[in-house]
């Protein structure tokens, strides 16, 4: 009976674990998406936080340049740059 319980405790863990990962996996912003993106595609990327805060995060590859800055307020400013 001891075992029972602790592999259907077990089995309840892992369920949850499980469910849990994939929601935060779903709920990606489009901030996260552009950064996963832009380190796809092999970008480089600059990262600067100053003592107020704020922070600026600068992504170039050969087609495209990504800044965003994000101020202590959690204001996000994206600009996306395509080259022709």
């Amino acid at each position: 009976m001891k075992k029972l319980t602790m592999i259907a405790l077990f089995a309840g863990f892992l369920t949850i674990s499980l469910s849990s990962c994939r929601e935060k996996k779903e709920e990606m912003s489009d901030q996260e998406e552009l950064i996963q993106e832009m380190q796809d595609e092999g970008a480089d990327i600059k990262v600067k936080q100053d003592e107020n805060g704020d922070t600026k995060i600068k992504m170039e590859t050969d087609e495209k340049k990504v800044k965003i800055k994000t101020d202590a307020d959690g204001d996000t400013k994206i600009k996306v740059d395509e080259k022709n």
